[in-house]
């Protein structure tokens, strides 16, 4: 309850506030915001299986977003930040999907 309360703030204070990325992160966000979906389609799948524990969420939530910087900043340094970005985006993607499909099988039995 607490994380959809925070999740409904963050939103409301994005839309009214319009606040700015600094360029130098700005290569980042993109993956930050799909790790994070990652962790809340994690998350609600773990609500339906009856195995949601908090600390486990917001700890999966804090670290997915972190590696996920870091595995970009590292391909910056690289030379390769475009591709080791997309390859962020396609794992983080599947299992976004993996999660969605539990989801739908949960709730819609199919």
């Amino acid at each position: 309850m607490i994380a959809a309360v925070g999740l409904v703030v963050g939103v409301v204070l994005g839309v009214l506030l319009h606040p700015e990325v600094p360029v130098a992160l700005q290569p980042y966000l993109p993956i930050a915001v799909v790790a994070a979906l990652d962790a809340v389609f994690g998350g609600l799948r773990a609500v339906l299986d009856g195995i949601f524990d908090d600390k486990v969420f917001v700890v999966s939530f804090l670290s997915n977003a972190v590696v996920a910087a870091l595995v970009v900043y590292l391909g910056d340094q690289l030379g390769v930040g475009s591709q080791l970005s997309t390859g962020v985006v396609v794992v983080l993607g599947v299992r976004i999907f993996s999660n969605v499909a539990a989801i739908r099988r949960h709730l819609f039995n199919a």
